[in-house]
């Protein structure tokens, strides 16, 4: 990894891909989803950002990957829970589109994620997702998500709306080309090398209580990690078991419907969480998340302007912590709505080590 210095952050870079033709929602589910893998479609801009990407379609179930880059850590070197949920979130999702009938559009409504295990940089990230339940208004779905090594590092359910049909779709032509991606100069981001930014270094974690830990971050004095040179997710404020962290709602954040990706508003939720959890943290203590449940209010659009997250500790004890969170778009909005339980690890790295998480009891 190397130091920002003068590099341009790679958000505010010319995003690329693209979207389907919206004749593709007059097929059934399952057919528009095997015919754009089989032709090709320009696969949206996170796909380009991240390498997020379904792989595999069958009858309720579907397989998505993503690269473990060292693009996705945060300060501690671990790819966030909430990030996770990137990955996560098209498993759900293509899961219950296999089952839909045509001109059925869906959103995801809410998400609850478990996290068994850190996940590192390296590898190959994969999610089963699985169909629960497909009916006229309402679809559930799940997914296992695991690493490199076949390990299962989270495992989660989400609850999707089913919309109304659509009417006056545009047909789909028959003589539609294949998609060729168009060349570019540089890789996509998260195939680039060195990485912006870096991890804190463990002897800061050792030394420093969490506050001290956020305050300088917050005043320069320690980098930001990679996460933020990639998609502009950047804290803003914390103490107390408070925090704030902002992040800017731009189109390499957009799922193929043009919007931003549920998993990707996950990410910001678990952020500020997370960051809330580790200003009450002693030296040497690392933080683990737990689990993460969002609500999902509204669409949020890319347009640019920044969602802004709050958060804050609404129980700590010596081992547990639970937390709350709400991200609003630039009108003051609410557009979606978090929890989470977190771990307080003391005497272990920052970066958690190679175990699987303990369990604990909320009373303690």
């Amino acid at each position: 990894m190397r130091d920002a210095g003068t590099d341009t952050a790679i958000w505010r870079e010319p995003v690329r891909g693209g979207y389907p033709h919206p004749g593709v929602l007059t097929l059934p589910g399952l057919e528009r989803l095997r015919r754009f893998r089989r032709l090709g479609s320009p696969p949206p801009p996170l796909f380009h950002l991240t390498g997020a990407q379904p792989i595999r379609f069958g009858e309720g179930t579907t397989d998505a990957e993503m690269p473990a880059s060292p693009w996705l850590l945060n300060s501690a070197g671990v790819i966030g829970g909430g990030t996770l949920a990137i990955l996560a979130d098209i498993a759900f999702g293509a899961s219950v589109e296999t089952e839909i009938p045509a001109a059925t559009p869906y959103t995801t409504a809410e998400l609850s994620l478990t996290f068994l295990r850190p996940v590192g940089a390296g590898g190959r990230l994969t999610a089963a997702g699985q169909a629960i339940h497909v009916g006229r208004s309402l679809g559930l779905s799940e997914a296992f998500l695991f690493d490199e090594r076949e390990r299962l590092v989270a495992h989660g359910t989400s609850r999707l709306a089913v919309m109304p049909r659509l009417d006056g779709l545009p047909a789909l032509p028959d003589d539609l080309d294949p998609y060729v991606s168009p060349e570019h100069e540089t890789p996509d981001p998260y195939l680039r090398r060195p990485v912006v930014g870096d991890v804190i270094p463990q002897e800061s974690w050792a030394e420093l209580e969490g506050v001290e830990v956020l305050a300088k971050q917050l005043a320069g004095e320690l980098p930001p990690p990679p996460i933020h040179y990639l998609t502009g997710l950047a804290l803003r404020e914390a103490g107390a078991g408070a925090s704030v962290a902002t992040l800017p709602a731009t189109e390499w954040l957009a799922s193929p419907t043009g919007n931003l990706q549920g998993g990707t508003l996950a990410m910001l939720a678990d952020f500020v969480i997370q960051a809330a959890v580790l200003s009450k943290a002693g030296a040497g203590t690392a933080v683990a998340g737990l689990d993460l449940k969002v609500n999902y209010l509204r669409p949020a659009p890319t347009d640019g302007n920044d969602l802004v997250a709050r958060a804050e500790v609404i129980h700590s004890g010596r081992t547990l912590a639970i937390s709350r969170s709400e991200v609003v778009n630039s009108d003051g909005k609410p557009v979606a709505l978090a929890t989470g339980s977190s771990m307080y690890l003391p005497d272990r790295p920052a970066a958690l080590g190679d175990v699987e998480f303990p369990s604990s009891s909320p009373d303690t």
